[in-house]
């Protein structure tokens, strides 16, 4: 998959983690989204890096996207414990 790739799914994978973890967000939507392509790259570099498994060059690969949203959840809440009352 090509960067264009990964920043789609990104974009992808923070609406999805914004839907799952509703709330007000220091950055909001938008903020969220790009929080979503950081944790796309860096759920991805996690999953090749340390659970082996390789990054797939399919977009609809399941596992690729697990990572993509579960490192965007995790971006997404620390986000939120460290900006979280910044937001009135």
């Amino acid at each position: 998959m090509t960067v264009i790739g990964w920043i789609i799914l990104g974009l992808l994978a923070g609406a999805i983690a914004k839907f799952l973890l509703p709330g007000r967000d220091p950055g909001g939507f938008i903020g969220t989204t790009l929080i979503g392509v950081a944790g796309a790259f860096i759920g991805g570099w996690i999953s090749a890096r340390w659970l082996d498994h390789p990054i797939s060059k399919d977009f609809y690969d399941g596992a690729t996207w697990a990572s993509a949203i579960g490192g965007s959840l995790v971006l997404l809440v620390a986000y939120r414990l460290l900006f979280g009352n910044s937001r009135n």
